[in-house]
């Protein structure tokens, strides 16, 4: 028997790197663990089984990707400073990642229950543990007792110099045209997901196919694992064929069946279909009173008689369920500003799915902070998708965004993102919502068609509008139809799930799911350029109804001004312990960010608001104008003058011998600390823009006698409103109350 501190490990080289794989070190009395290794980057990964307590008619599977702080030198930033709660976004999307290849390559019949966790151990900043763990779960998978018609290997693809990239670092996806994420078996690929920037349907069919040839030696590594160390797989008892049942349902069931799966509308259909399913099981009831297991085979006869007359009708006829050839698009129906009180609205509706969409500008306080493995990242733009269930006529309780809604979120924000403009130039955070009104397939798709409809009718100057479309796949043997925007039931017993979104330029996200052990890049190519078709269709409807951002935000918007101060007075505006800052924000409302440059971005919530604030800004980045009168604060005193603040920041000198009309022979007789006093500029150097200051020259006015100036001149200065809002006089200088910036 083999040591447990003995473990036995591969390595291959992937990208000029050692990858290893590696079992046998940790948790072993799991059915199956992997330690893969890429750089410093280690995920070690489970999979367990076990028979299920209850008969089900699906294999119930649970999977967990866990990132733990202590992985990149890090304590949690949570309260109680561990990870504990609901997963993050992240980990939730890198889950669906795992389990989407993997679920489909179970043996038909195997019904135990099956956890597969990946815990990130340790990670540097190059590799990517998310690739890692989908390798890993297959090894996992592939090495122990549970039945897998694997293995697979996962990995991500970039394009950078004309280049494609396997596995690119952070650094490199920066440059990086595409962002595609693949499993695939050793013949054939099961899962895409990724970005692009404006990709040709060329380039992206190009890079899966290059990827599936660079993951064979992970594929070939598992192999050789197994034959090492591999568990021998548990039998799956293959479900005994009922012939005499099989003739009962379809005799029985067949015409009804059909002719309800030809109404279009789906709600009826699905009564229809549902009528029939009561009509059958009423009657086997009676036909077999004594054999109450053939009544729970029926359901599931009659299930698989469905899907075996959609797909006959298909191919048969080239008409689908709703009467559609496989080329067309639903009825589209295109509404932009919709809610009054919003920053910019939208109805997308695609036959029987219809989503509104919202968008809300905020200002860079309102960006999101996530905690990562890398450290805390800002997201100033956000997509939440959310699925109630009276978009499908059902009664749930609500919990929460789901996996599914996390996922169709994060694909939707992926499609768009490509399109918003650069901080610089649009420096507003923005949060797009997708409440789903309606779904019969592909509402994923339909988000990011009323998101871009919405961003455009918020006047976000994004460079265009961006649409989706879902495709499917009727596979018989060696022949197979693409399906261009699939209903819901065509989803369900269809074999592929094919998501594009992009613009007129090109592909800006994809993903595809399927439900066979893979598909060709015979049948990818056409899916993609079929989708194409679709999409052109699609955006020139989008652009009859709005082809162009509009040029002003809602009044209802907040209102953006950037002004620059110099760097040198952003101490001042800010001031001891945010002081400043504080007060403005507190006062007005607005909020403000200050960069080190002196650049000064102010988010208020109306035009009046706006200006306030800017005056008030302003009031710490003024400069002294030659011959002016300022009250004044004395800072300092020397024997040979006085210090006098007349600005924020601001100070002249005012000499012994302009203190006084009369000679003065102790200057402290005249002045102390604090002392507010009158003083007028009477030289600015030119070189050293030092200031001279005279209180003289204010008390001869007073008198009415005159005054004469020094000859030096030198640059005047404008002026601002104080925080206070009222005049400038002695007894206000300043903000009087304090506030909050994120910047102090």
């Amino acid at each position: 028997m083999k040591s447990p501190f003995q473990p036995t490990r591969l390595t291959t080289q992937i990208n000029n790197e050692p990858f290893i794989i590696e079992t046998g070190r940790l948790a072993n009395q799991a059915h199956g663990s992997t330690w893969v290794q890429c750089g410093d980057t280690v995920v070690l990964v489970t999979a367990v089984t076990q028979p299920s307590d209850r008969e089900l008619d699906f294999m119930p599977m649970i999977v967990e990707y866990q990132e733990m702080s202590y992985a990149s030198g890090n304590i949690p930033g949570s309260y109680f400073r561990r990870e504990i709660g609901r997963p993050s976004e992240r980990e939730t999307l890198v889950s669906r990642l795992i389990d989407r290849p993997i679920r489909p390559l179970f043996p038909e019949g195997f019904r135990q229950e099956v956890q597969i966790m990946a815990t990130v151990l340790s990670a540097d900043p190059k590799h990517d543990p998310d690739v890692l763990a989908i390798t890993g779960a297959s090894t996992a998978m592939h090495l122990s007792k549970i039945p897998f018609n694997g293995p697979i290997a996962g990995a991500r693809i970039g394009y950078v110099d004309n280049e494609f990239v396997l596995n690119p670092s952070q650094a490199e996806l920066e440059f990086s045209q595409i962002n595609l994420i693949l499993a695939a078996t050793e013949d054939a690929v099961v899962m895409v997901e990724g970005g692009a920037d404006f990709a040709s349907e060329e380039l992206m069919a190009e890079a899966i196919a290059w990827g599936h040839e660079q993951i064979q030696p992970l594929i070939k590594m598992q192999h050789e694992l197994r034959s090492q160390v591999g568990a021998d797989k548990l039998p799956v008892a293959e479900p005994e064929p009922d012939s005499e049942l099989e003739a009962a349902v379809r005799e029985f069931s067949a015409p009804k069946l059909e002719s309800a799966l030809s109404i279009p509308t789906k709600a009826e259909r699905t009564e229809a279909v549902k009528a029939v399913k009561e009509d059958l099981m009423t009657a086997m009831a009676e036909r077999y009173p004594e054999e109450p297991d053939r009544l729970k085979k029926a359901s599931g006869l009659l299930k698989e008689l469905e899907s075996e007359l959609v797909r006959k009708k298909i191919k048969d006829t080239g008409t689908r369920i709703d009467g559609r050839d496989m080329k067309t698009v639903r009825d589209l129906g295109i509404e932009v500003g919709v809610l009054p009180r919003v920053h910019g609205s939208s109805i997308f509706g695609r036959g029987e799915t219809k989503v509104l969409g919202t968008v809300t500008l905020g200002g860079t306080q309102d960006e999101q902070h996530v905690e990562t493995l890398s450290g805390e990242v800002s997201k100033r733009f956000m997509l939440h998708y959310n699925f109630p269930p009276y978009c499908v006529g059902e009664v749930k309780m609500p919990r929460g965004p789901s996996r599914r809604e996390i996922g169709h979120g994060a694909l939707a924000e992926r499609a768009l993102s490509p399109v918003l403009p650069f901080a610089e130039d649009f420096p507003f955070t923005v949060r797009i919502v997708a409440e789903v009104m309606e779904s019969n397939g592909s509402s994923s798709m339909a988000t990011v068609c009323a998101g871009s409809l919405a961003l455009m009718d918020a006047g976000v100057p994004v460079s265009s509008q961006v649409a989706g479309i879902a495709m499917g796949l009727i596979q018989d043997g060696e022949e197979f139809y693409i399906l261009t925007d699939i209903l819901g039931d065509e989803d369900h017993l269809g074999d592929m799930d094919f998501k594009v979104a992009g613009s007129k330029d090109g592909i800006t996200a994809i993903q595809m799911d399927i439900k066979i052990s893979g598909i060709t890049s015979e049948v990818l190519k056409k899916a993609l350029h079929q989708a194409r078709d679709a999409r052109m269709h699609i955006l020139d409807n989008m652009d009859n109804v709005l082809s162009r951002p509009r040029t002003d935000l809602s009044e209802h918007a907040p209102q953006l001004k950037v002004i620059e101060v110099h760097p040198d007075r952003i101490k001042d505006v800010i001031g001891p312990g945010g002081k400043n800052i504080r007060a403005i924000t507190k006062a007005t409302g607005a909020s403000i960010d200050i960069e080190d440059s002196g650049k000064i971005s102010i988010f208020a919530p109306d035009q009046s608001t706006l200006q306030e604030t800017i005056d008030m800004v302003m009031f710490y980045d003024q400069k002294a104008e030659l011959g002016k009168t300022y009250d004044g604060k004395v800072k300092s005193i020397k024997d040979f003058g006085a210090f006098v603040e007349i600005l924020p920041g601001v100070e002249g000198m005012v000499h012994i011998s302009q203190i006084d009309t009369e000679r003065v022979e102790n200057i402290h007789d005249y002045l102390k600390l604090g002392d507010e006093l009158r003083v007028k500029v009477i030289e600015i150097e030119e070189n050293t823009g030092k200031i001279r200051l005279s209180r003289k020259a204010v008390l001869l006015e007073e008198q009415g006698k005159p005054f004469t100036m020094p000859s030096g001149r030198g640059p005047g200065g404008g002026g601002g409103k104080k925080p206070g809002g009222g005049p400038r006089n002695k007894d206000s200088r300043g903000p009087r109350s304090s506030p909050k910036n994120k910047d102090s």
